[in-house]
Parts: structure tokens; sequence; C-alpha cells
């Protein structure tokens, strides 16, 4: 019996291992950043995640991913996931030049970027340090290269999120429509807790709202696609994405997806997979 669960055990493992990956956990020491690796396809896909979240809020998308024809990077920011032992700046510029290091540790020249939310802005930033080695940029659900400028006290809300569960339950609600139970919102918020360290999230609470490189991204013409959800708040919905990433890249495409709000890697799962591998693809 005993072999019989040594045996269920490890079987369970390779298969966690084969839909997840495997995880690196960062070198502090050598600023390098801890990370996800899935697929062997000759195509490099830098992941970064949003401020409520570390890389595993990809998960769910990650069983339909095409493996073979792509390389998934999922990659945890300073004070998140498997890079919570690394402090910094939490700056943009820091951030992209972790990215991109990350990149030439494993000898990758060329690669594609995927960011959520306020690494959709550090997606920007990573576009415009190595922009002869991305080919291409998908932002869901973006902070524009501008940031996200707010009142006192729009940020003493945000502030709040970092430490109240309260808050951080009505941010949550409010991104997604308030359409899902308290089901949804206790889960997510156990993803929030679990994922960053509290002076990382102060710290990129001020990169994306007082960032703004705007006018250095005026004219760069690598391929830049949004996906923005039917149901977020009025920020990151499709007419002020358009507002604030139009005017900037040449190359601009846009989806809404209508059944998503701020979180389509959670809330639509295979849908985003699919968005996210057709773009690439073309």
């Amino acid at each position: 019996m005993s072999l019989g669960i040594r045996d269920a055990s490890a079987d369970a493992t390779a298969c966690r291992r084969e839909l997840l990956g495997d995880e690196v956990r960062a070198d502090a020491g050598k600023d390098l950043l801890g990370y996800r690796r899935l697929g062997n396809g000759k195509r490099t896909v830098l992941v970064l995640h949003e401020w409520l979240g570390d890389h595993s809020n990809y998960f769910p998308i990650m069983p339909y991913l095409d493996l073979n024809r792509f390389t998934y990077i999922f990659a945890d920011l300073r004070g998140y996931g498997l890079s919570r032992s690394m402090r910094g700046r939490f700056s943009a510029t820091e951030a992209a030049a972790d990215a991109i290091r990350l990149m030439d540790l494993l000898d990758v020249e060329s690669f594609d970027v995927v960011g959520h939310s306020m690494s959709g802005l550090i997606g920007q930033r990573v576009l415009l340090d190595a922009q002869d080695r991305v080919g291409c940029l998908v932002a869901i659900a973006p902070v524009p290269a501008s940031g996200f400028p707010l009142s006192p006290s729009e940020k003493e809300k945000l502030v709040a999120v970092i430490g109240d569960d309260n808050a951080a339950k009505a941010m949550i609600a409010s991104r997604t429509s308030g359409r899902y139970g308290q089901g949804w919102l206790n889960r997510k918020l156990a993803m929030v807790r679990q994922a960053a360290l509290p002076e990382a999230m102060s710290g990129y609470l001020e990169m994306f709202t007082e960032t703004d490189f705007a006018a250095k991204a005026v004219g760069v013409r690598t391929p830049v696609f949004a996906i923005v959800g039917a149901h977020d708040i009025p920020f990151y919905r499709e007419a002020n994405v358009r507002h604030g990433f139009e005017r900037l890249y040449p190359n601009f495409t846009l989806l809404v997806s209508q059944e998503a709000g701020h979180y389509p890697m959670l809330e639509t799962p295979v849908l985003l997979a699919s968005e996210i591998e057709e773009f690439l693809a073309s």
C-alpha cells in the first residue's frame, strides 16, 4: 500500500510539473528574479504579473498554452512570489532591467513580452530599453506609459488595500463589475496576501501612479496588442486604453474581452490563452 501511495504521489508531482513547469527561486545576491519555465518552443515569451498577484495568477491558462511552439517564462517582480527575497527601488526602470537581465541569464536573445495591469507599463519599459530584442508586447488591462495618476483621496484608497482586507475586496469587486460572489473575493484576496511583501506593494504603487515615460515611447514601431475587459473599471476599458496607446505606438491593436473584467487569466483562461497565442502567431 505504501508503495502505491508513493507512486501516486510521484505521478501527481510529474503531472503538476507538466502542467505548471519548473520553478526557480530568485538569487538576490545576483539580482536575478525568480521564475517558472513552461514549454520547449523556439519562441520565448516573458510573462509579468499585476499589483495584486504574482505569477500564480496565470496558473489557470497554463494547461491551454502551445508548449511545442512557445517557451513561457513567468517571472515574479521583486518582493513577489519566487522573488520575495529581493528588495529594491521598485521602479519601472529597475523592473525592466531585472526582466532583461533574466533573459540574458537564460541566454534568450529575442523574446516577446506579456504584461498585466501595472506590468503593462513595465512591459512598455522593457520594450523601450530592449527594442532590438522584443518582438511584440501583449498588454492585458494595462497601465499606459503615462501611468495611473490619482488624486490624494484616490491614492489613499489604494494604499489601504495593502493592509486592509475589506479595502482589497472592494477594489477586486470594482474591477469585475461586482459580478462574482464571496467565494471569488475570498480566493482572490488569499492570492493577494500570499503574493507580495507589503513593502513591495507600496513601492510598486508609487511606480505605477507616479511614472510617466510616454514622451520617450512615441513612434516605437514594435507591435503592441492590448486585451481589455468589458467589465473592468473605466481606466482600463477600451476608450482610455486606446487614448493612452494609439498616440504612441503606430502598430497598436486592441481586443475587448466581453466576458472579462480586470483578470481575464482568472475569469476566461482558455480564451485568454488563445487570444495571446493568436496574436503571437500573427
